[in-house]
């Protein structure tokens, strides 16, 4: 019993609810209807209390429609049946109608075609069983509601077809993006591969120089061999320097040779971005920083300008004694992308032992990087 109330929302109960207060409200009616009451198309046959509960019990059911609307619809007609047999001739079109519509609805909507088609008959001989004897309607009405039942119908089978279509476009914008994403890790792996061999054979290359050089020392003047040491000290600076670069580049995810963008280069990202309102602000005592903390600063902005929307961006950098701050404020587009974003940003961050805070409000993200920096 659990698991079935567990399957009723909050709309399920606010429908039912109203339907069933409808034809309880109605049935009370038709126990103190006047008799011989003009305007209606008969007279009602009966003031009995017990029309109440019966003609109640066919609304109930509508709390359990995601179960299956077809059972649903099935005890709404039988128990409209019974209603018509037990009490002939009163009012139900005020509240039987909806009834009938919104059935008809839920299973255009819920089911497949078979089981659809399936729910509307039913549908519709609720609806002619709720006006066959109707006191206030007659069963003349029937040539407006049974068309009423059909539009209603329809209605619910488009709805059901856009909602399966964007289910469907949803799945496939998934696996696009999971495409891309493994298509991107495919590339930066093969350029990590491709870089591992770089480093190796570089180190080769320099330690046979040094080899070379470390022998040639033998027999030489102290002079001469100073020279030669102090080449050897600047060549094997050279070299970690080298391998500080391409071991960072593989750390970073970078691959690419070329000079590594700085601080300075940020003026020409936000030039080329759509919008020409995008300003950038630098404040503090802006100097030379490590190559590792310029190059993350500038992949963070990047990274963040990329994912905002068109719109103007607000990029602020801020030199400190101990950190560069940066701030990105902007429009947020997708909300998918701009997490990602975020989350390579961090990744930056970390490398530095730094911190990222981001705040969302109203369709607008501002988010702030710290990295500190040593000496």
């Amino acid at each position: 019993m659990s698991e079935v109330s567990r399957e009723i929302r909050g709309r399920d109960w606010l429908l039912a609810g109203a339907l069933t207060a409808l034809g309880a409200l109605l049935a009370l009616m038709n126990t103190t209807a006047p008799d011989g009451e003009t305007g209606m198309a008969h007279a009602v046959d009966t003031q009995s209390l017990w029309q109440v509960p019966v003609f109640v019990a066919a609304f109930v059911p509508l709390l359990w429609w995601r179960r299956s609307v077809l059972v649903v619809s099935s005890v709404a007609l039988g128990v409209m049946v019974l209603h018509d047999l037990l009490f002939g001739w009163v009012t139900r079109c005020g509240a039987g109608l909806p009834l009938a519509f919104v059935l008809a609805f839920l299973g255009a909507l819920s089911h497949g075609r078979t089981k659809a088609w399936v729910c509307c008959g039913i549908s519709a001989l609720l609806t002619v069983a709720v006006l066959a004897v109707d006191a206030s309607a007659g069963p003349g009405a029937l040539i407006l509601a049974l068309p009423v039942v059909l539009i209603v119908f329809g209605v619910g089978r488009a709805a059901r077809h856009r909602s399966l279509l964007n289910r469907q476009l949803t799945a496939r914008d998934e696996e696009l993006r999971q495409l891309r994403d493994d298509r991107a890790t495919l590339m930066v792996a093969g350029d990590r591969a491709r870089l591992s061999r770089q480093l190796d054979g570089l180190l080769q290359e320099r330690l046979d120089e040094l080899t070379r050089a470390a022998e040639s020392a033998d027999g030489l003047a102290p002079a001469q061999a100073r020279v030669l040491l102090e080449s050897i000290e600047t060549s094997s600076r050279q070299t970690m320097d080298d391998m500080r670069e391409i071991v960072g580049l593989l750390r970073g995810g970078e691959v690419d040779l070329a000079p590594a963008p700085t601080v300075a280069h940020l003026d020409a990202l936000l030039a080329r971005r759509q919008s020409p309102e995008s300003r950038l602000t630098v404040s503090g005592d802006p100097r030379s920083l490590p190559a590792t903390v310029e190059l993350s600063a500038y992949r963070i902005v990047e990274y963040l300008v990329n994912a905002l929307d068109d719109r103007p961006v607000q990029v602020s950098v801020r030199f400190s004694d101990d950190a560069l701050e940066i701030v990105v404020q902007g429009s947020v587009g997708r909300g998918a992308v701009l997490r990602a974003a975020v989350a390579r940003v961090r990744e930056r961050a970390k490398l530095h032992a730094g911190s990222v805070d981001v705040k969302l409000a109203r369709g607008s993200a501002r988010v702030l990087a710290q990295l500190p920096v040593l000496g």
